[in-house]
């Protein structure tokens, strides 16, 4: 079930306020849980049973860990509870990559394919794994004590809005509003929440969805036929369209969130208007880059080691954050790619970028999108054999090794007849949201629309309007179009 449906706009969603909003404060936290658990059997019934054992397993391993006096024992449950979260992770998400990679090399070798059935994907497994092992780590850390409460426990791993795309929200965020959220219980955060999940699914619905449309279009298509230019809008497309897409979903985790008095991290802040890879990467999913750098670069060493370290640091967190993304082999260059730039930042690009000033906002953007094609074609070949079409070099006919589109499936190229006013305004307007918040002055006062605290009569009205005037075209778009994906659900 994504937020962007029918099913939860119009039923789970409205059901599920009404109730949660009519019981006492203390069955809020009990209606969240059942309504979290609904959601996730929606979508993964059949791994419902596994993901709640692997829950408990990690309450009790916590707790015996935190009662350990001896410091060693502390670190064996630690060890246990790491091994039981990635273990997990490793065998659902990368089963299949490691095994079709044994074969292919088994093949190459003269030796016969391996078979074996296909492990299937849970849903969300990577944030709900990822928010597991901070739980652990931050207990074992001291920077909180572990949760009395089993059902807290469960509510803060199974918490829906943020269940199956994130952010990643790490314990010690909102730790104290598992079991206390008046602060946040107010009308004001109600109706700047319900203004924020409007924005986000305005987003996903009226832009990223239009981009997806063309980019499955062009990426579909006989890389060796496309125009150098169609090559070009195929791969801006994808590039708003994962923007919107995404931060989109976090959009509205966040209000939905806000809508129930938990204040979740921010995940976006308007990354095409860096001016470095470096700075893409403190705007660009900041929960995961914030995990990648607590839990794994700086326990590598961070910025204390030589430089020759430093770099194969970055690298190699990269490289695992690609990985993350995604079991193959294009999301892993992906990663490594990303990871060659922050190290020429570090070596020399920062410092031609000062000169550049607002500038060198160019040359990163266009970085950006070269790194999105990776992320988006089905193959590695297929990825390089896109951007040779994006610099006006001849890619290899499909019998001549390039392998994105599978032979049987055949789609002529688009050409410029093909797009029509909707993408060329979507695409406009998406560039407009993308960009507008290039001057620091113009951000800070964007960003105070999400703001709520206390509001005024007039900012009330002209939100709710917003919200209202949002859903109604985002829910005219939903029901008279079937194509509605979602990226992230699959990670």
């Amino acid at each position: 079930m994504v937020f962007s449906s029918t099913l939860f706009l119009f039923y789970f969603l409205p059901a599920f306020l009404l109730l949660y909003y009519a019981v006492p404060a203390r069955l809020k936290n009990a209606v969240a849980l059942l309504a979290s658990i609904g959601f996730y059997a929606w979508g993964g019934l059949s791994f419902l049973a596994l993901f709640l054992a692997s829950v408990v397993a990690n309450f009790v391993l916590i707790r015996y860990m935190d009662a350990a006096v001896d410091q060693g024992r502390k670190r064996l449950f630690l060890l246990i509870s790491i091994v039981l979260n990635v273990g997990m992770l490793f065998y659902f998400k990368y089963a299949n990559f490691f095994l079709d990679n044994a074969s292919a090399m088994s093949s190459f070798f003269g030796g016969s394919g391996l078979t074996w059935e296909k492990v299937v994907l849970p849903i969300g497994i990577s944030f709900f794994t990822f928010e597991k092992l901070t739980y652990t780590i931050d207990v074992y850390r001291g920077v909180n004590k572990p949760l009395k409460s089993f059902w807290d426990f469960m509510l803060y791993i199974m918490l829906f809005p943020k269940m199956i795309a994130g952010p990643i929200v790490r314990f010690h965020e909102i730790a104290g509003q598992l079991t206390d959220r008046s602060q946040f219980d107010t009308i004001d955060e109600k109706l700047a929440g319900m203004f924020r999940f409007m924005v986000g699914l305005g987003k996903k619905v009226l832009i990223a969805n239009v981009m997806a449309e063309q980019a499955d279009r062009i990426f579909s298509s006989p890389v060796h036929e496309l125009p150098t230019a169609v090559a070009w809008v195929g791969a801006l497309a994808y590039t708003f369209q994962i923007y919107f897409d995404f931060s989109g979903y976090s959009d509205m985790a966040v209000g939905l969130g806000r809508l129930m008095g938990f204040q979740f991290p921010e995940n976006f802040n308007s990354p095409y208007v860096s001016r470095s890879i470096t700075e893409f990467w403190q705007r660009w999913h900041i929960t995961l880059g914030r995990w990648m750098r607590d839990y794994l670069y700086i326990p590598l060493g961070g910025n204390r080691v030589k430089p020759s370290r430093l770099y194969v640091n970055l690298w190699t967190v990269f490289i695992l954050s690609g990985f993350w993304h995604g079991a193959a082999w294009n999301f892993i260059a992906w990663g490594a790619y990303h990871g060659f730039w922050l190290i020429l930042d570090r070596l020399f690009l920062l410092r031609l970028y000062r000169r550049l000033g607002a500038l060198s906002i160019v040359p990163t953007f266009v970085i950006t999108v070269a790194g999105w094609v990776l992320f988006r074609a089905e193959t590695l070949s297929g990825a390089l054999a896109f951007l040779a079409r994006m610099l006006g070099q001849a890619a290899p006919a499909p019998d001549a090794g390039w392998d994105a589109t599978p032979a049987a499936v055949v789609i002529p190229p688009p050409d410029w007849r093909f797009f029509d006013t909707q993408f060329w305004a979507m695409l406009a307007l998406g560039a407009f949201f993308a960009f507008m918040n290039v001057a620091p002055f113009l951000e800070r006062r964007n960003l105070s629309l999400y703001a709520a605290h206390t509001l005024s009569l007039r900012r009330s009205v002209a939100l709710g309007f917003g919200a209202a005037l949002l859903l109604v075209l985002s829910a005219s778009y939903i029901i008279s179009n079937s194509f509605n994906p979602f990226i992230y659900f699959r990670f």
